[in-house]
């Protein structure tokens, strides 16, 4: 299951990717925000962290103006392995080489369908392994020496 979650900046498209998971039966929870009032990015990014970082939610998706500032707040938290995706081949590869859990998008930047094909390649990618499960277990020591 998927946990998505917005500011006012990207709340737009965060109901268009809701409407596109509805109609592809993928499952998913809005945590919010549920208007275009002004509201503050890291309320979401947390919620959404917290969802992945627990494992009731495999992954997630985050949508700001740039997805810069959600991709700071998601990464605060151990665990979490966030980043801005802004095309279809660069998150083919976060899912692939680098296991990436949670993907940010710029509500400024990318266009409904743009940020479906991009989900999309993201969802439908496979974790390598390999060599890249060590890369995460080095990130994992690294998370485990220097989070509280």
């Amino acid at each position: 299951m998927i946990a998505i979650g917005a500011d006012h900046g990207g709340y737009k498209l965060k109901e268009e990717l809701k409407r596109y998971f509805d109609e592809s039966g993928i499952e998913y929870k809005d945590f919010g925000t549920f208007s275009e009032e002004r509201t503050d990015y890291p309320i979401y990014a947390k919620k959404v962290a917290e969802a992945v970082q627990s494992g009731k939610y495999e992954l997630g998706i985050l949508v700001c103006r740039s997805g810069y500032g959600m991709t700071v707040v998601a990464n605060k938290f151990k665990g979490i392995r966030a980043a801005s995706i802004s095309n279809e081949e660069a998150a083919k590869f976060a899912k692939a080489d680098d296991d990436i859990n949670v993907i940010t998008l710029g509500g400024d930047y990318l266009t409904t369908n743009e940020a479906i094909c991009i989900v999309r390649n993201w969802i439908g990618a496979e974790f390598k392994g390999g060599r890249y499960e060590e890369r995460l277990k080095m990130i994992e020591e690294i998370e485990n020496n220097n989070m509280k």
